[in-house]
């Protein structure tokens, strides 16, 4: 005759009362957190250290003005998914996150876009291109301090919105009627570069669709061409800087340094 395992059957019954007490508790805990009153909202800009774009009044006003309300209301009639889509849609955020805990207390986490170029359109028009490639409307409350570029540029913010530049340079047809695309290579080149984004603040687009750029100091103009090559461009740059530009007036010695041919820098006297 097989021997009872009484041990075994005790555990197994402990472990049952256990799990069932769990859940019991679980259900408890969840039935106490959607009564909950929502008492107050904590927000968090992560990356206010660069830019200003938002605050916390900004965001609880936003949320007023799409009649999404917060607090004072039960935490299981929040819509935690909705108010993130909310926030999202923002012009200014690149990415927002939501939650909620037990103390009533909702946790927002607002991450802001970063601008790295600006356009001037011929219309007069101005609205910035971020690090993601997106183009992005200018705010009331802040205004960057990123890279310029102007001149014949006349592509809208309302049209040319609805794709980032990285899609309309793999687009042909966009790609060959934009030049936001060439802007933003040289413009993105340009801000990873330690030195160079010391000394070019400004891009200009020619009558000839030749970027022109222009430094922080001296008076005079690099003629860039398009954005094939950059390298080597921007090498000859920085070696003509370092060797012919070397004593104290010669900033001021060219109006035009050409970097459009290869192997050579063309310089044209003031």
């Amino acid at each position: 005759m097989k021997k009872i395992n009484y041990r075994k059957i005790l555990v197994t019954i402990l472990w049952i009362i256990a799990i069932a007490g769990l859940g019991s508790s679980l259900s408890f805990v969840s039935k106490s957190e959607n009564n909950i009153i929502a008492k107050n909202i904590n927000i968090t800009i992560l990356n206010n250290d660069k830019f200003l774009f938002l605050n916390a009044s900004d965001i609880k006003k936003y949320f007023s003005t799409r009649n999404d309300s917060i607090l004072s209301l039960p935490l299981k009639t929040i819509n935690i998914r909705k108010l993130e889509i909310d926030l999202n849609s923002h012009p200014a955020i690149e990415n927002a996150e939501v939650s909620r805990d037990i103390n009533g207390e909702i946790k927002i986490d607002v991450k802001q876009r970063s601008p790295v170029l600006r356009i001037f359109n011929k219309n007069g028009e101005s609205y910035y291109i971020d690090s993601e490639s997106k183009l992005m409307p200018l705010n009331e409350n802040y205004s960057a301090r990123v890279i310029v570029a102007s001149g014949e540029i006349f592509e809208p913010y309302a049209y040319r919105s609805k794709f980032s530049v990285n899609q309309i340079k793999k687009n042909k047809l966009y790609s060959e009627l934009s030049i936001l695309d060439e802007i933003y290579d040289v413009c993105t080149y340009i801000n990873r570069d330690s030195i160079l984004s010391q000394l070019i603040h400004q891009i200009n687009i020619n009558t000839e669709k030749d970027l022109e750029l222009f430094p922080a100091i001296g008076n005079h103009k690099i003629i860039f061409g398009d954005s094939q090559n950059m390298s080597e461009k921007f090498n000859k740059l920085k070696l003509f800087y370092s060797q012919g530009l070397n004593k104290s007036d010669s900033w001021t010695k060219y109006s035009a340094i050409n970097l459009k041919y290869k192997n050579i820098v063309v310089c044209t006297k003031n």
